[in-house]
């Protein structure tokens, strides 16, 4: 009776006995307590954010529904993506694979392609707020961020839904889960769910830094007492795209190797070891967890209403019109 000490990342759920002794470096019972402390610290971190951004008042802002709406993506990789890899890794992949290899990849698929449209959106909310300020409570209000959202998550879906459908009806062995059958459906998939966005997402923000930069210029040369209130406005503003721009920055280095690697596996006639896959798609899953920890660093606000939630004063009586300093 043969024991299953790894499964790979959309390329396998079960493995000859050989290659599991290969790939079994480390204990399956570590790996599973790994696991579920990555899974609790991703639940803890993105439930703080949830929780602040929907109790206080003073956080109901359109920036801030964009970010709720990335932190509910997160927090749902450590509720549905992880347990289930825990459960592949320390169970025999044969009697599951139909079932848990299907809901994983498109539950992964699924919050991976939903985590950059809603960074997208952020992208675009950032570009009115910095390079149109006039403009930008008239155009970027309640009702145009939750049609953002509504879109962000519906194309997600279908993303996800489609791309798995179709790798899994393209048939598979009875020792693999096969996600992607071949190179073209690979190709199309990272394109959609990581590559375009990331592009349209760096050419939007490297415009906000143009746009910023000019406006330092202007504020350096400003005298006028009347200006230096809209010059305030205009540091924080560029305050908080550098800070979101940073979250896109960690949230692409966490998962460029991972889309890099299995666009470039199916066209090297799959020579990268399963093994290093796994590892980066472990990176990337982990850039779920460290948001918070960006939100908590750079924005006060934040670090105040994570301090009133974790003492337990939300409880203790109506706070929500606090001001978070």
């Amino acid at each position: 009776r043969r024991s299953a000490n790894s499964c790979a990342e959309e390329y396998l759920c079960n493995e000859t006995e050989r290659e599991s002794e290969v790939t079994a470096v480390t204990p399956v019972y570590l790996l599973c307590t790994f696991i579920g402390c990555l899974s609790v610290l991703i639940m803890c971190g993105n439930l703080l954010v949830i929780i602040a951004i929907i109790y206080f008042k003073q956080l109901h802002s359109p920036t801030n529904y964009l970010i709720l709406s990335l932190a509910v993506a997160d927090v749902l990789v450590g509720v549905l993506v992880l347990p289930f890899s825990a459960i592949l890794t320390a169970s025999s992949c044969g009697y599951l694979q139909n079932l848990l290899c299907k809901v994983r990849g498109s539950f992964d698929m699924f919050l991976c392609t939903s985590s950059i449209l809603s960074l997208c959106c952020i992208s675009v909310d950032r570009y009115y707020a910095v390079c149109q300020p006039l403009r930008y409570r008239t155009i970027i209000n309640v009702r145009v961020i939750v049609i953002m959202i509504l879109v962000s998550w519906t194309l997600a879906a279908v993303n996800a839904i489609g791309i798995t459908v179709r790798g899994f009806n393209q048939g598979q062995s009875s020792k693999r889960c096969v996600l992607f059958q071949n190179s073209s459906l690979v190709i199309m998939g990272a394109v959609f769910a990581f590559y375009l966005p990331a592009v349209v997402m760096f050419t939007i923000y490297l415009k906000i830094l143009m746009v910023a930069e000019g406006q330092a210029r202007s504020i350096k040369n400003t005298t006028c007492v009347g200006r230096k209130s809209g010059a305030v406005v205009s540091k924080m503003e560029r305050k908080a795209t550098k800070t979101l721009a940073l979250v896109m920055g960690f949230f692409l280095m966490c998962w460029t190797p991972f889309f890099l690697c299995i666009t470039f596996n199916p066209l090297s006639n799959n020579t990268i070891p399963v093994p290093l896959i796994e590892t980066f798609k472990w990176l990337g899953w982990s850039n779920s967890m460290l948001n918070p920890l960006i939100y908590a660093f750079f924005y006060k606000w934040f670090r105040s209403a994570f301090r009133m939630i974790i003492s337990g004063k939300i409880f203790r009586g109506d706070i929500i019109n606090s001001k978070l300093i």
